[in-house]
């Protein structure tokens, strides 16, 4: 069988990893960290267990992609266990209860809108129809933008008669659906919109895509879920997958170089050690991509992935903290987003998401304490120099806490430890350039079919992760994992 060298232990390179591995390809996985998962991974201090970044679980309901994936590995997955209240969100105009039922939803946006129910309820019986028609129509998992007869053939396929409802928002924004409903200037509306969009897509309502968005709306519907422990759990459950089935599984790997001789792709580490293979996955972001391709290789890519590469991205700031769970209210919620701007600001600690250990996780803390992940995004422009750095860590931090407190405010009073994680920290610990998180935001720009490819413009070397179709969070990195799946393996059924 043919060898494949998956350079990367993010989630999408382990599902790619773990299926092909499964077909009897010769798999080698090489992560530069010592985690898997990437920013899906863990960190311990003492007793305690932080999920560095992506803690809201998806994909998990029957058809969704974490459950179709482990179907076809012939694996459970018991961690996950559904939420009826995904998230509690708390803003200047007053809070909100995210239910999964979607007509307890709309009676909680009652409370607060009363007097523009009538176009709330319109606008989300569209936003939902459009999400239903995407999700039908990305369901076969087609390979945008196709780049092969078999990928124009199934996205050709992935076609039903209700894609037609998508025609007229498939090159406009979000607002558009905002404005056809009156809506427009609802602000307190428009803000909790931004905010769900935001962590999902990004990006906000004015620039994100009206088809990705309307879809990003409805999926929160179908289920999200809290995972045991974390989601690096998903991760660990892929390698253990992929070693079973023969994969080598190689942590503290940090691949420096590709260069290709011949039919041969060749990649070598920090250390000097080699590798060699017939396919080349790379599970990293764009950027760390290219930067590692000999002046041959690079110039074979894709004009599109030279074109994207210099386009900036998103950082985060990240505070974990152990809590004794004494000073935290009654049935406090697991997920939470905290909004400080009257102006809908959503970055540098005016938007906060907050997610908190089930009473029940003995992973995560120990009996009495539960451990929490507070994150806003950031401008990377704002940690450019240590006297940046110095200077505003101490600021956003400040901001951060003064957000939490809106929401637990005790909580001063029952820190057991607490780690503020700053983009370098972040470059640390997941090897992303500069801190970078969440991959392109999902405007007109990068959405759908002006999305990069999972094929690079080099024969058998693939890119995956959420640079590429269909972008960020576990499911969309899994989703391009599969892909490359399929183009190694020309298997286009089963997962």
């Amino acid at each position: 069988m043919e060898n494949v060298l998956v350079i990367g232990g993010g989630i999408g390179g382990l599902t790619a990893a773990a299926l092909l591995a499964k077909e009897n390809f010769n798999v080698t996985v090489l992560e530069a960290s010592n985690e898997w998962g990437g920013c899906a991974g863990k960190f311990t201090r003492g007793s305690y267990l932080f999920p560095a970044g992506a803690t809201l679980g998806m994909g998990f309901e029957s058809g969704g992609i974490h459950s179709r994936v482990f179907e076809s590995l012939g694996m459970p997955f018991p961690h996950a266990k559904p939420l009826e209240e995904i998230m509690q969100i708390h803003f200047p105009g007053g809070s909100l209860s995210y239910k999964k039922d979607r007509k307890a939803y709309l009676k909680e946006l009652e409370k607060l809108f009363p007097e523009n129910m009538t176009s709330i309820e319109s606008f989300f019986e569209e936003v939902w129809q459009i999400g239903k028609e995407v999700r039908s129509m990305l369901g076969p998992l087609p390979a945008l933008p196709p780049k092969t007869v078999k990928e124009w053939i199934g996205a050709m396929g992935s076609l039903k008669p209700g894609t037609a409802r998508l025609l007229p928002y498939l090159h406009a924004p979000f607002g558009k659906l905002i404005k056809k409903h009156g809506l427009e200037e609802l602000q307190d509306f428009l803000h909790l919109l931004d905010a769900q969009l935001i962590d999902s897509m990004q990006t906000t309502a004015e620039d994100c895509s009206a088809v990705i968005g309307a879809y990003a709306l409805s999926i929160y519907h179908d289920g999200a879920f809290y995972v045991e422990g974390g989601l690096y759990q998903i991760a660990e459950a892929l390698q253990k997958a992929a070693e079973n089935s023969g994969a080598e599984m190689l942590k503290r790997k940090w691949v420096t170089s590709i260069k290709k001789e011949g039919s041969t792709f060749i990649a070598a580490d920090r250390k000097g050690q080699t590798w060699e293979a017939d396919h080349v996955v790379c599970n990293l972001p764009l950027q760390s991509f290219l930067n590692l391709l000999d002046e041959p290789l690079k110039k074979q890519c894709s004009s599109s992935y030279k074109k994207k590469a210099p386009i900036s991205q998103w950082g985060t700031m990240t505070l974990y903290l152990a809590i004794d769970e004494n000073v935290l209210p009654e049935n406090p919620p697991l997920f939470a987003q905290v909004l400080q701007s009257d102006t809908g600001d959503m970055a540098e600690g005016e938007h906060l998401f907050l997610s908190l250990s089930a009473q029940g996780d003995r992973i995560r803390a120990p009996l009495g304490i539960r451990t929490m992940t507070v994150s806003t995004h950031t401008s990377l422009d704002r940690w450019k120099t240590k006297e940046d750095y110095d200077h505003y860590k101490p600021q956003l931090k400040a901001k951060m806490m003064k957000g939490i407190k809106q929401l637990f405010p005790r909580i001063e009073e029952g820190i057991l430890q607490e780690l503020p994680g700053a983009p370098k920290a972040w470059e640390r610990f997941t090897k992303r350039p500069d801190g970078m998180v969440g991959g392109f935001p999902q405007t007109l720009d990068h959405a759908l079919f002006n999305s990069l490819s999972h094929r690079t413009g080099v024969k058998n070397l693939y890119l995956c992760g959420d640079s590429v179709f269909p972008g960020a969070g576990t499911v969309g990195v899994s989703v391009s994992g599969i892909h490359v799946y399929r183009s190694i393996s020309g298997k286009w059924g089963g997962v």
